[in-house]
């Protein structure tokens, strides 16, 4: 960290990345950026080329009919290939040209290969430019990286090859033997490691030994995952189970998640009316509560407003999260009240 610049030590946020994004499109310095986030100009630096994106523009224009050497405009090599004998044609017209030719030398452009390293503030329109290979920094595609970057290093186990193989040598054979993990773990402290890790690694299959070779586990039921709860209880209000009993309803409809693997994020948000039978379901990307509330919007743009409210009247619900923003999901596109949400206990 430069010591003219004080510095906040932390991450860059999203935030942080749309103002470079915007400030490189005005053609700014990293060193002023850098000033105006608290950072050095060498961390600004490091962001711009380590999440620039890389976009191949070979659309074959005027100014760039597939040939990427220099030399292309005053060249006047033909029949470099010695393929065809009769070839009158000038090899910089040929597609082949650049990985046929010994003299090949591709074009750089000095914006890439020195600050700021992206095409971002560029005077040149793109289908004028004669680089190929084009970078730009994109602030959302930047922070989808480091955020993959950020999980994926944390990710697996902390734990090389030969000492996992050393730790499964002990730990495999007493298993079979019928010790149990924590057994195990008291008598043997030179494995380092908890009872809880190693029956993650059992789970995981990185041990020889496996939960069918424990005496207890197999009987155990698996446990159940259950959905993120609403936690501000203001939604609640005049909502409640108790006060849905009170109006005695004889048809309403039932809205609920249904949740895919774990290693998918995908949900169906289903609709059940009771009187007519009737079971409706919508994909969804993410289970999240603007993911619901675009199913509403959509809804209510093809049925209409008065259309929707007759049949969506009363809707009742469980307490996951997708559902806390019932004022949100309750209001129309015009500000009118579509439905009434009510809450199990």
């Amino acid at each position: 960290m430069s010591k003219y610049i004080p510095g906040n030590q932390k991450h860059l946020s999203l935030e942080d990345r749309i103002y470079i994004e915007n400030e490189l499109n005005k053609g700014e310095t990293f060193k002023n950026i850098a000033r105006f986030l608290c950072k050095d100009p060498t961390t600004i630096s490091k962001e711009v080329r380590a999440h620039r994106l890389s976009d191949w523009y070979h659309k074959g224009t005027f100014y760039n009919a597939h040939n990427f050497c220099i030399h292309r405009f005053h060249c006047r090599k033909t029949n470099v290939c010695g393929k065809i004998i009769l070839c009158d044609v000038k090899c910089t017209s040929c597609p082949t040209c650049n990985q046929t030719c010994k003299d090949f030398v591709k074009e750089q452009c000095k914006r890439l290969d020195k600050a700021p390293y992206v095409c971002n503030g560029c005077t040149k329109k793109i289908n004028h430019c004669t680089i190929a290979q084009k970078y730009r920094y994109d602030a959302r595609f930047a922070d989808r990286k480091y955020r993959e970057k950020l999980s994926g290093s944390r990710a697996g186990i902390n734990m090389t090859k030969h000492e996992l193989r050393k730790k499964d040598g002990i730990v495999s054979p007493l298993i079979e033997q019928g010790q149990s993990p924590y057994q195990i773990i008291t008598n043997h402290p030179e494995l380092d490691m908890s009872v809880r890790s190693l029956y993650t690694y059992l789970d995981q299959g990185l041990f020889t030994a496996r939960n069918i070779d424990l005496k207890r586990k197999p009987g155990f039921k698996p446990r159940k995952c259950h959905k993120t709860q609403i936690t501000n209880r203001t939604v609640f209000e005049k909502r409640l189970f108790s006060d849905f009993s009170e109006l005695q309803l004889s048809s309403f409809v039932e809205m609920d998640t249904v949740h895919s693997s774990r290693e998918s994020n995908k949900t169906l948000l289903t609709f059940f009316f009771t009187k007519e039978k009737l079971f409706l379901a919508f994909l969804l990307n993410r289970c999240t509560k603007g993911a619901v509330r675009l199913i509403f919007d959509r809804l209510e743009k093809r049925m209409g407003t008065y259309e929707f409210l007759s049949v969506f009247e009363y809707i009742l619900t469980d307490r996951g999260s997708e559902f806390g923003d019932s004022v949100a999901l309750e209001t129309g596109l015009d500000e009118i009240q579509r439905t009434s949400i009510y809450y199990c206990d």
